[in-house]
């Protein structure tokens, strides 16, 4: 099987793909990653577009996308597009296109890019199963692509740039009948399109992957890539992004899993990250994802190279296989550190910066569902006795001085590890802080029969991921099966970057099914600080830690909102929709709740949602549970009760605790 999918994969080398002119902004090659996003406005309001336009290039994007649902709106982008001009800006615009052709090709003769969705255009998406012979398939794609030729033609005689761009949610019937709900049906229905572009002498395109789902999407993208290697065709530019990533930090998180895995691995020429917020708070989360990579590979170490093949299949998710040490590894989920030893004074006065606050009035620890499974003092041990089912990690100094007590647990560097005898360590559990370098064949020829040790990996490398990753695959290569947890410190910097980078990390490894726990760190400010900071801080790496780890899908602790970023199209305020929605859902542990604002980013969109609320008009929404509607119409005002009625009659609806601590 060919895994080829990237430059290299232990050495930071970006893909080169082929340059596309976009309104004189190239992409592509060896031009900058370039930054994106899109209006939210109506596109008949000509002046709100442009405003709006305005802002988002200041805020830093380099192209800007429109809606045109339909001929008027394709027809408005020409004022648009004028009084921009007029005013001095001469950002590329994009008009994205979806179920009308007569619109794309009207837009392409104004714009300088056209976005198509290849799932519902000329195509259609009813939800039925198809049979489809060869025959019959192949005509269905001729009648497709014959559909999709004038178009091609035209973006080839306007020097129009094109975006095919595929999205998880909305694969057409016949894509889902032949290759199921897969990121090898995303890649055909891609590919289909692309082989007429080149039929027709036409490479102004570029390509896109898009899921909720990150593992999906990060799958689909290598898949992708992969596939025009082995078909000959040109090496297109990438456009990266999550959909309905959802807001605030849950939003930033879940984007930087997808796009920032994809950017460590060298790919992706362009970036929009999806947040239901204003479309300018999307273009600086887009730099700073992307500003990470510039001189990467003059500061990145060294990494040893890959010795065979690679250990695990990069397009489908398959967890590495451990054994179980206490609650780690074997089919356990992947557990949370919180470490506290970082504290400037390690006044343990409560536990609430590990999701553990107590209660005066009940006189008893809360957990909430973002409540840490050990935490890490070091060398000063929590002085009291901990909330049941929170565990303690010392120093292996500690841990001996203090008796070896069994209810804490010993960190060991290697040295320790290997100069002490089995007998000199806590008999059910013992964790090994070790950097990818120091796994020599000593220390794996030590660790494959300990069924008490489970390692913490971490590097000081700057191309961290991938220093990481290598080290699975040492593990995976010599027989290791002990679980890992990664651990991951940051020097000086901003909560929102901690956030990116660390779920860029983490997340990376997570969505190939390496890691069975996370450990975060980071010095946010100076030290010399009040005590309340710190504990934010480290609450905030606790919660963190949890927000990867449902990012990527590997351990669902919370409510999960599954909501577009708002455009055109959209028939409710979404932002203010879903802090409703949230405000009252909040407390459902593992829920998934999709929140679109009109159908195009309907049912399909929110494919593994559990609930949807869809706008279908103005003021009406229709309620789905999982992909099937179940109520029509509801008036807005009534929506959400009528949401949380749903949920009640399918036994999903608990009710939210008087005094329940915040996030549970």
């Amino acid at each position: 099987m060919n895994k080829t999918y990237c430059p290299s994969l232990t050495e930071y080398k970006r893909r080169v793909a082929r340059v596309v002119n976009v309104g004189g902004v190239p992409m592509g090659g060896d031009f900058p990653i370039r930054v994106q996003s899109m209006t939210t406005v109506d596109t008949m309001d000509t002046l709100g577009s442009v405003e709006q336009t305005l802002r988002m290039v200041e805020a830093g994007c380099e192209y800007v996308r429109i809606t045109a649902p339909s001929m008027k709106e394709a027809q408005n982008l020409l004022e648009i597009k004028k009084q921009l001009r007029a005013r001095g800006c001469n950002v590329p615009l994009v008009a994205d296109i979806h179920f009308t052709p007569n619109a794309a090709e009207l837009a392409a003769r104004i714009v300088e890019k056209v976005r198509v969705n290849p799932g519902n255009y000329a195509d259609k998406k009813k939800f039925e199963e198809i049979e489809y012979t060869d025959a019959t398939y192949a005509a269905e794609v001729e009648r497709i692509r014959e559909r999709f030729r004038p178009l091609v033609k035209i973006c080839k005689q306007y020097g129009t740039a094109m975006r095919i761009g595929t999205n998880h949610g909305s694969l057409s019937d016949r894509i889902l009948s032949r290759y199921g709900d897969t990121p090898l049906g995303m890649v055909e229905s891609a590919l289909e399109f692309l082989r007429l572009c080149e039929e027709e002498n036409y490479y102004d395109v570029v390509l896109s992957m898009k899921a909720s789902n990150t593992q999906v999407m990060v799958q689909a993208y290598r898949l992708l890539v992969q596939k025009l290697d082995e078909e000959g065709l040109q090496p297109y530019p990438l456009h990266l992004g999550v959909t309905e990533a959802g807001e605030a930090e849950d939003g930033r998180i879940k984007s930087a899993v997808g796009i920032g895995t994809l950017l460590e691995d060298g790919l992706g020429d362009t970036v929009r990250v999806s947040l239901t917020e204003a479309p300018e708070a999307e273009a600086p989360v887009a730099r700073m994802l992307i500003d990470r990579y510039t001189g990467r590979a003059a500061v990145a170490q060294p990494i040893r190279p890959l010795v065979g093949e690679e250990p695990i299949d990069p397009f489908q998710y398959h967890r590495r296989i451990t054994h179980e040490v206490a609650n780690f590894g074997g089919l356990n989920v992947p557990r949370v550190v919180s470490d506290l030893s970082r504290l400037p004074r390690r006044e343990y006065a409560d536990l609430r910066a590990a999701g553990h606050l107590y209660s005066p009035f009940l006189d008893k620890f809360q957990m909430s569902d973002l409540g840490a499974d050990y935490i890490y003092t070091g060398e000063r041990p929590v002085p009291y006795m901990l909330p049941n089912g929170l565990k303690e990690v010392v120093t292996f100094t500690a841990w001996k001085d203090a008796g070896r007590r069994l209810d804490h647990y010993p960190l060991m560097t290697a040295g320790s590890y290997l100069e002490d005898t089995p007998a000199a360590r806590h008999p059910q559990l013992n964790f090994l802080m070790v950097e990818p370098n120091a796994l020599d064949k000593r220390l794996l020829d030590f660790l494959r029969p300990d069924r008490t040790v489970v390692l913490v990996l971490e590097t000081h490398n700057a191309h961290a991921m991938p220093d990481l990753r290598r080290a699975f695959f040492e593990l995976i290569n010599n027989g290791v099966t002990c679980p890992v947890i990664i651990a991951r410190f940051y020097g000086p910097q901003s909560v929102e970057k901690t956030q990116l980078d660390a779920a860029t990390d983490v997340g990376g490894l997570l969505i190939d099914g390496l890691g069975d726990g996370v450990v975060l760190g980071a010095r946010l400010l100076p030290v010399d600080r009040p005590q309340e900071d710190w504990l934010r801080d480290m609450d905030m790496l606790n919660q963190l830690s949890f927000g990867i780890l449902q990012a990527a899908r590997t351990r669902m602790s919370k409510t999960e909102y599954i909501s577009c970023p708002s455009c055109g199209r959209t028939l409710f305020d979404l932002q203010e929709t879903t802090a409703m929605i949230r405000k009252r859902t909040d407390h459902l542990k593992g829920i998934k709740i999709g929140i679109m604002g009109c159908i195009v980013n309907g049912p399909g969109e929110m494919a593994d949602a559990d609930y949807g609320y869809v706008g279908v008009g103005k003021g009406k929404i229709s309620l789905y549970r999982g992909q099937e509607v179940i109520k029509k119409s509801v008036p807005e005002e009534a929506a959400v009760d009528e949401l949380i009625e749903l949920m009640r009659e399918d036994g999903k609806w608990i009710e939210k605790e008087v005094g329940e601590p915040a996030g549970v």
